[in-house]
């Protein structure tokens, strides 16, 4: 299937969901300009669709291969690694003190999206490299900084994070990886960790791994957790004491070597400290919140190219006559009105959930700016852009298979494969479930309720759509509710509150571009008509 880069949609949303130009007017982001953002997407766009794109069914049908601890990806992967390298397109919004461009990480997502949609897999490594850039800038010693961050930023080292063990999944609290102090001030790594995405592969010639551990007398739980920096390769070039025991055999994102990693097997496992002992958890949020909205994005990622591939298949595929008109003969199915309102739907759901992640990612950059009030909308919008986008590209890419009939059951045509890749997104990175708990603890009951009241104040300013109005006043009820129920009636809700407050903000974020159409001259007549089916298909 030929993928078309989404880039006047991108674009669109960059402007008006984003609003990319209070960024491009700050001194931080002074080396910006509409040009500039045009290029960059539209050059990502042509990497995705004409370098990467090619490895998404060679990673499904014939996956990374392990052979006594070594992972060697692919055929093709290699040369397109190189080229996402050679590009500099790892760089987009990474510190310009350590190599970066320093641009904005709103950007950065766009750039993200376009490799994800033609490979969701394959961009878990960029991905996962991104965050450990986060941390190590944000908690890591100047050395470390400096020794570390330039390469991990070109993409020559790449990244992983690794938190799950066998007995420690979401209680990462049951961590038994130990650190132990050397005598020249050292520390040495000994354990295993499972699930390591990318924990090792051919692509790179160093990785670099952040792993959670605990440290002598530290106490129980997750206050006991520090945080280190683990390099395939040792500083002075030789091989550190970290192996790939095995690699999983999963239900999607195949082109990705899901791997269990040893540390320490022959007790020389060197590992460098990040930040103060005992600070792990907080440093590894910093990794952690960083890939909870990436993960959103692959909700976006992959409800973009399961929608791109049902239009496709309806647009080619004939079959009966329509009951309107029944003299035509056979017509093609994207004719039928049941199929053009799943279309409609996927496509209404896919941009709805890229304003929702596109808004979170620009609230870091808001962040970084020192705007009130960011930070704390940023931490609210992470479990909504996780969560709900993640639930939409399942459906999205089930309503894609729909589209196919039968044939959206036949591995051949690439439908079932995406349904495959998404169903991994609302479980890892922290599952839905988590998301909703939190949103209804830590960020509902922190506050007392400030963060979300402001939100929905935010909405009822801007909105004008009946049905958006609605949906904030049940939220403003049912918020109210939250906060005086308990904690098990308010994690009971915490699920279906989180879809309510998603929907809303989503529905605002569309609302608010069709409100643009009228003051942005640069799309034609095809794109705002769209945009105005599509608004109505959202409420439907």
């Amino acid at each position: 299937m030929t993928f078309f880069p989404p880039i006047a949609e991108q674009r669109f949303v960059l402007d008006h969901v984003a609003r990319i130009d209070d960024l491009v007017n700050s001194d931080r982001f002074s080396d910006l300009d509409r040009d500039l953002v045009g290029a960059i997407l539209a050059g990502a766009g042509e990497l995705a669709a004409d370098v990467w794109a090619p490895t998404n069914r060679t990673g499904d049908r014939s996956p990374p291969q392990w052979t006594a601890g070594e992972v060697t990806m692919p055929h093709g992967f290699k040369n397109a690694y190189c080229a996402y390298v050679e590009g500099g397109w790892g760089c987009i919004s990474a510190p310009k003190a350590f190599g970066g461009q320093g641009l904005p990480a709103v950007l950065g997502f766009a750039v993200a999206e376009n490799l994800g949609t033609v490979n969701m897999g394959f961009n878990l490594c960029p991905m996962l490299t991104g965050g450990a850039i986060e941390a190590i800038a944000a908690h890591g010693s100047p050395d470390l900084q400096q020794q570390y961050l330039p390469k991990l930023i070109t993409g020559e080292w790449t990244g992983t994070m690794n938190l799950t063990e066998p007995q420690a999944g979401s209680d990462v609290g049951a961590v038994r990886t130990m650190a132990t102090p050397t005598a020249d001030g050292g520390w040495m790594v000994k354990g295993t960790k499972i699930f390591i995405t990318f924990g090792e592969h051919d692509l790179a010639e160093n990785i670099v791994h952040l792993v959670l551990a605990r440290t002598p007398n530290a106490p129980s739980g997750t206050k006991g957790l520090s945080l280190f920096l683990v390099p395939k390769i040792r500083p002075d070039g030789s091989r550190n004491d970290v192996r790939c025991a095995s690699i999983e055999h999963k239900l999607g994102i195949h082109s990705s070597p899901t791997c269990v990693m040893t540390f320490g097997d022959n007790d020389v496992c060197d590992a460098w400290l990040i930040g103060p002992e005992g600070a792990g958890m907080r440093a590894m949020f910093t990794m952690m919140n960083n890939a909870r909205l990436n993960v959103g994005l692959q909700g976006v990622e992959i409800a973009e190219r399961a929608t791109q591939q049902a239009f496709a298949y309806a647009r080619e595929r004939t079959q009966s006559s329509l009951a309107s008109d029944s003299g035509r003969g056979p017509v093609a199915i994207i004719e039928h009105p049941d199929v053009r309102r799943m279309l409609m739907r996927m496509t209404s759901q896919t941009q709805a959930i890229r304003a929702l992640v596109y808004a979170a990612a620009a609230e870091i950059d808001r962040a970084h700016l020192g705007l009130d009030g960011a930070q704390k909308r940023l931490d609210l919008l992470t479990p909504l852009a996780k969560s709900h986008a993640t639930d939409i590209g399942c459906q999205v890419a089930s309503l894609g298979i729909q589209v196919h009939g039968g044939m959206g059951f036949i591995e051949e045509t690439g439908a079932a494969q995406h349904y495959r890749d998404a169903r991994i997104a609302p479980i890892y990175e922290g599952t839905n479930g988590i998301q909703a708990a939190d949103l209804v603890g830590r960020k509902l009951m922190n506050d007392h309720g400030e963060g979300i009241r402001s939100l929905i104040a935010d909405v009822r300013a801007e909105a004008r759509s009946p049905e958006v109005l609605d949906l904030v006043s049940n939220v403003d009820q049912l918020t109210d509710h939250l906060l005086a129920a308990s904690i098990s009636d308010r994690l009971a809700a915490s699920s279906p509150y989180l879809t309510m407050v998603s929907v809303m903000t989503c529905g605002w974020l569309i609302e608010r571009q069709i409100t643009a159409l009228d003051h942005d001259a640069r799309f034609d007549s095809s794109f705002r008509s769209l945009k105005l089916s599509l608004a109505s298909a959202l409420v439907v």
